[in-house]
């Protein structure tokens, strides 16, 4: 009924033309061109390459359109948009008038160049003003950031992002943020904004409020904002502090991340800072009872404990038996021997060991250790284990000038004197004989307990053939020799079984007068024989002297030879060389020879 009312007051326009309507003409008293005259009037007046505001009409993942009061919208793409999230609908928005109609008949509009366009006059406000303004972070290069600003490429420093140190720069591609511009350079066109700089100044006047309450012994909450070799900073709220290695832990730190890691948030005490309060020192190990304060208060001297090597030292090893619980084991406190080694032919850092505790000084919290106590003393029945006139096996250790020092056991070594290296040749140096390390045959001589020393002989473990020799060597027998060595006071003769004599000058005048020279071989007669000091002293000239008639006489008159003198061989040699103490058996065998010629 309602709607059958409307219906019946609608009326026809009053003065409609309807015979021109029917003709086509529907604009009737007013022409066609003046209507779109009027039409373009009420649009805005727009040319190409023109910078406008335009207002966002609609707007999704891809593309924004724009209004800027023009026949038809523009469309612009999203990725223009990037530095501003928080675009939305109604918002007025910059953009440059590329074309006003192409191909499609479509408005293109760009708000990229838009800003570019206006970019360096806004940067440069920016600066001006110490204005903060938005920017998108495009990507990382070396050192910092490339930065979206006005259209513009910044620079972001990697130290002006944040006032912490930043590990990893790829979580900040994408984002946008604020910033502020600190430098421009206009001759090569270049742009550097800081974040850092934005949350300076709260962070200044947070830093002041901390700093005024700092007290010694104040504990605080921190976080770990650097790691170094020599300490971790804390960052306390805007405020620095030092955590020295010494003052992570009451134990040894190798390095502060055995400790402490980056980010993580602890507790710490303030030990030190200076008048500016500018350097802060902190300590972490001090929220924590002294080790040795709960070291076991029944550990005594004589106790046996365990532990880590944690530093090593030529004398001797440091040994953890609890976190900051440390004992030094000496060298000298390793082994038995009396050899100087170092602490490193032992053990190493990281061994796990057992010692027993020698001294302990709970004042002043130090402790000796050894590990030699845990194996018995070799001298305890030394005289049992190597009783004089023993025979053993020893390990050469060191020369001297008057003999060998030979190591029978771990801590068990004596001296082996040059004269006891051999009967019959004269040594000048041990090495002549053996050498360091070499295994060498001994017997033992003598036991000093007292001074830990024993008296050791190489000779001794063969028949002394001086016995042997002195039944050869005989006073007026003669026997081929070779001049060897020329010293100060005459001549070293080599004789046969690598015995040597000694002739003065005048009796190494030969039968012409010339004197014997060295590697000469010649007959020398035996004008003397000490078998105490092991002395054969020979004579050349004595050889053909003592042929001469006269001399016989002489001779014959002074003294008469026994049977055994006139009987014994003449013993030569057709070799100069020296035998081996190998030899002793022929020559007790010569001996009991000449003892049944002599019956």
């Amino acid at each position: 009924m309602i709607e059958s009312d409307k219906l019946k007051n609608v009326q026809p326009l009053d003065g409609f033309d309807w015979d021109a309507y029917e003709q086509g003409d529907t604009y009737g008293d007013v022409s066609k061109e003046d209507l779109v005259n009027t039409y373009d009037q009420s649009l805005n007046k727009v040319n190409d390459k023109e910078v406008v505001m335009g207002t966002v009409t609609a707007m999704n993942k891809r593309e924004v359109v724009v209004n800027i009061g023009y026949k038809s919208d523009g469309v612009v793409s999203m990725n223009e948009f990037r530095y501003n999230p928080d675009l939305k609908i109604g918002d007025e928005v910059e953009v440059y008038i590329e074309s006003q109609e192409d191909k499609k008949g479509q408005l293109v509009l760009s708000h990229k160049k838009a800003r570019v366009s206006r970019s360096w006059d806004r940067v440069n406000e920016a600066l001006e003003k110490d204005e903060v303004i938005k920017g998108y972070i495009k990507c990382r290069t070396k050192g910092g950031m490339i930065v979206d600003v006005f259209g513009i490429e910044a620079f972001l420093p990697g130290s002006q992002i944040d006032v912490k140190p930043i590990r990893d720069y790829d979580v900040f591609v994408g984002k946008t943020m604020e910033f502020k511009v600190v430098k421009i350079n206009h001759e090569f066109k270049n742009v550097v904004v800081s974040h850092k700089a934005l949350i300076e100044a709260e962070l200044e006047q947070q830093k002041k409020d901390i700093i005024s309450k700092l007290e010694k012994g104040q504990v605080l909450e921190g976080t770990v904002k650097n790691i170094t070799s020599y300490g971790v900073f804390i960052d306390l709220g805007g405020v620095d502090g030092l955590i020295h290695i010494t003052d992570l832990s009451w134990g040894r730190v190798q390095h502060p991340e055995e400790v402490v890691k980056l980010d993580e948030k602890i507790n710490v005490v303030i030990l030190d800072f200076d008048d500016d309060k500018k350097r802060i020192a902190l300590g972490l190990k001090q929220l924590t009872p002294h080790p040795w304060d709960a070291l076991n208060a029944d550990l005594k001297v004589g106790d046996k404990v365990k532990g880590k090597v944690v530093v090593m030292a030529d004398y001797g090893a440091f040994i953890e038996i609890a976190p900051g619980v440390e004992g030094l084991i000496h060298v000298s406190e390793m082994s038995w021997t009396q050899h100087l080694r170092s602490a490193q032919d032992f053990m190493k850092v990281g061994d796990e060991v057992e010692a027993i505790v020698l001294t302990l000084d709970r004042d002043e919290r130090k402790m000796s250790l050894g590990i030699k106590q845990l194996k018995p003393d070799p001298w305890e029945n030394i005289e049992e284990k190597y009783p004089v006139g023993s025979k053993h096996t020893a390990k050469v250790r060191n020369f001297t000038n008057f003999g060998v020092f030979a190591e029978i056991e771990e801590g068990v070594d004596g001296l082996i004197h040059i004269s006891d290296l051999s009967w019959t040749k004269k040594i000048k140096h041990p090495s002549e004989i053996t050498q360091i390390g070499a295994d060498i045959d001994v017997q033992v001589l003598e036991i000093d307990k007292e001074n830990r020393r024993l008296s050791l002989g190489h000779k001794q473990l063969e028949e002394n053939p001086w016995d042997v020799f002195e039944t050869i060597f005989t006073v007026g027998s003669v026997h081929e020799g070779t001049v060897i060595e020329m010293v100060d006071k005459g001549a070293v003769i080599a004789l046969p079984y690598g015995v040597e004599g000694f002739a003065t000058p005048k009796h190494l005048v030969k039968e012409d007068g010339s004197q014997a020279q060295v590697e000469e071989k010649l007959e020398f007669k035996v004008i003397e024989f000490n078998k105490d000091s092991k002395r054969i002293i020979v004579s050349h000239s004595k050889v053909y002297e003592d042929e001469r008639p006269e001399a016989k006489e002489a001779a014959e008159k002074k003294t008469k030879r026994t049977k055994k003198e006139n009987d014994a061989p003449q013993m030569t040699s057709t070799s100069a060389e020296k035998t081996t103490l190998g030899d002793i058996e022929e020559l007790a065998a010569l001996k009991e020879k000449l003892s049944g010629e002599n019956k």
